[in-house]
């Protein structure tokens, strides 16, 4: 059995928070002119310094999934790990286009199915979109797999290198082939490895990337504050993208934040965290549901300083019971990765 790496349980406890963030403060995004345009900039902030999250969950499939050693098994890759997520995933799709049909107002039938009917190429609730890059990086990985094992990490060096500078052009809006989705997204793979495994965990090579980091925190927001209120609408130009060099840079500097403190903690700290970590897909899933009356009944009045943690303390707990309790029977456990 694999030994436990306890910062990786760190790293998915603080994405699925932040991912929670995101979803939470959404209907403040356009509220630009209607509110204080300080508690606008308190919403949209929060939204600028947490689009690492979702990228977060990629660094650590590939930092894993590149660091198996094992030979490369197509039926137990297929069924324990492809077959793990794609079925849940079905499962929650059909779920989510029931629950699109919902409103305060009654249920609507008709769009549910229209959602549906669309499924194949959108997701049928905001936050499923993820799976839709996630699942096609599963026909990348033994690729990349392949690369380690024959060539080494020099190659992975070269790879990230290159998709560095493209997620850069991606940024400058400066399109071409590189500007394929499934590119864009491939290369959190071999960063997430080479971050685990090859950078060292030294105070100095920390410091380095938390200074970029934040740099690259304090322009998201700057920009996407500076130009909506310029444009006097809620406008982000590629500067929220998950592609881009300034979100890649956030990302990985917290992926070494909580490499280097999250094998430190206490044991109590780690249990409650491993308890979350093991859950985090779980969350991931399972919290919108605990924000629908949220949004469908607007229950979000208020400052976004006090309402974002509120609600994400009640999604998210929510979301963590509920996840608890489909683990606790072999029949539903399986309906979540």
């Amino acid at each position: 059995m694999r030994e436990r790496v306890l910062f990786f349980d760190l790293l998915r406890c603080v994405a699925a928070v932040a991912v929670i963030a995101i979803h939470v403060l959404a209907p403040y995004r356009h509220e630009l002119g209607t509110i204080p345009v300080m508690e606008w900039a308190t919403a949209v902030g929060v939204n600028s310094v947490t689009r690492w999250a979702v990228p977060v969950f990629i660094l650590i499939t590939g930092a894993l999934m590149l660091s198996d050693k094992r030979p490369f098994d197509a039926k137990y890759y297929v069924k324990r790990r492809l077959g793990k997520v794609l079925l849940p995933f079905i499962i929650w799709s059909l779920f989510y286009a029931f629950l699109s049909g919902w409103s305060a107002s009654g249920f609507d039938g008709a769009l549910s199915l229209q959602v549906l009917a669309g499924s194949l190429s959108h997701e049928t609730y905001y936050h499923l979109g993820f799976f839709y890059y996630f699942i096609p990086l599963y026909f990348v990985i033994p690729f990349f797999q392949l690369v380690v094992k024959q060539y080494g990490d020099s190659a992975l060096y070269a790879f990230v290198a290159i998709w560095l500078a493209t997620t850069l052009l991606y940024l400058l809006r400066i399109d071409g082939p590189w500007s394929h989705e499934l590119w864009l997204y491939s290369g959190y793979l071999p960063l997430g490895y080479l971050l685990y495994q090859r950078v060292p965990l030294t105070r100095v090579y920390v410091s380095v990337f938390a200074v970029l980091g934040l740099a690259a925190l304090f322009i998201t927001g700057y920009m996407v504050i500076t130009h909506s209120l310029a444009a006097h609408e809620y406008t982000v130009g590629r500067w929220l993208s998950y592609k881009t060099l300034n979100v890649v840079l956030a990302a990985s500097m917290i992926f070494m934040l909580c490499r280097y403190f999250g094998e430190g903690l206490s044991d109590s700290s780690n249990q409650v965290i491993g308890f979350i970590s093991q859950h985090s897909l779980g969350i991931y899933i399972l919290h919108p549901i605990f924000l629908w009356p949220m949004k469908e009944f607007a229950w979000h009045q208020g400052h976004p300083a006090w309402v974002i943690p509120v609600w994400i303390l009640i999604s998210g707990t929510g979301a963590l019971a509920l996840s608890w309790l489909l683990s606790k029977s072999t029949r539903t456990r399986w309906l979540l990765p």
